[in-house]
């Protein structure tokens, strides 16, 4: 089977648990990967942290300039006009790695999804979508682009999720986070939300408060002798 290439990497102890995490549009799965030692975990951790490549497209609002992208985005207004079939179809090949990581032996009980500004939006889709239950969403400055056609699965409707963002952020505003933020509380989620002094990016406080969740919703499991 095709899968999307990655950067991974391991834990210094057996996998138990794994961590999918998006990049945003124009970069790569590099993007993240230094904030891993910032995140506080235990040495012992046990989680495989997977950042895939985005495919290269072009990208409409950007003048047709291919760049790595999950899909397309057709217009810039508040409510962004996307590719609904390219996002679709990359929330799919998130279940792919979902699935390889099951078969690693890793439950799905123990996998994350995260993903930042449009890999945030292949987050929601993939995750809120997925047949069996994981661990927890984290949606860093981003935005839920397929609220009218994503297919809830029952498996998921507990998921634990935390919503990220930037109150000065100007690529996506404040007001589509908490546009998502309600959307899933009026459908049974209970996402928890923390905004930041800040814009479209990640900063150390915002990093502690995301190895909270990890370490709250992927706590060291030991393989038994």
């Amino acid at each position: 089977m095709h899968y999307l290439p990655a950067v991974e990497i391991e834990p210094t102890s057996p996998a138990t648990a794994a961590v999918i995490w998006l990049h945003g549009l124009g970069a790569d799965g590099h993007d993240f990967v230094p904030i891993i030692p910032e995140l506080g975990l235990p040495p012992d951790h046990g989680i495989r942290f997977i950042f895939p490549h985005a495919p290269d497209m072009p990208v409409t609002v950007n003048g047709g300039y291919v760049m790595p992208a999950w899909y397309d985005i057709l217009e810039i207004a508040l409510d962004r006009k996307v590719d609904v079939a390219q996002l679709q179809a990359s929330a799919r090949e998130v279940g792919k790695l979902i699935e390889r990581e099951i078969a690693r032996g890793i439950p799905s009980e123990r996998i994350v999804i995260a993903g930042f500004s449009q890999g945030g939006a292949v987050a929601y889709q993939a995750a809120l979508s997925y047949p069996k239950p994981l661990a927890g969403l984290l949606a860093l400055s981003t935005y839920f682009a397929t609220t009218d056609t994503v297919a809830l699965n029952a498996a998921n409707a507990q998921l634990p999720i935390h919503i990220f963002h930037g109150k000065q952020d100007t690529i996506v505003p404040d007001l589509l986070a908490l546009k998502a933020y309600r959307w899933l509380r009026e459908r049974g989620y209970a996402p928890q939300y923390s905004e930041y002094p800040l814009g479209h990016n990640v900063f150390a406080e915002e990093i502690a408060e995301v190895g909270r969740c990890l370490r709250a919703w992927l706590q060291p499991m030991h393989y038994k002798q």
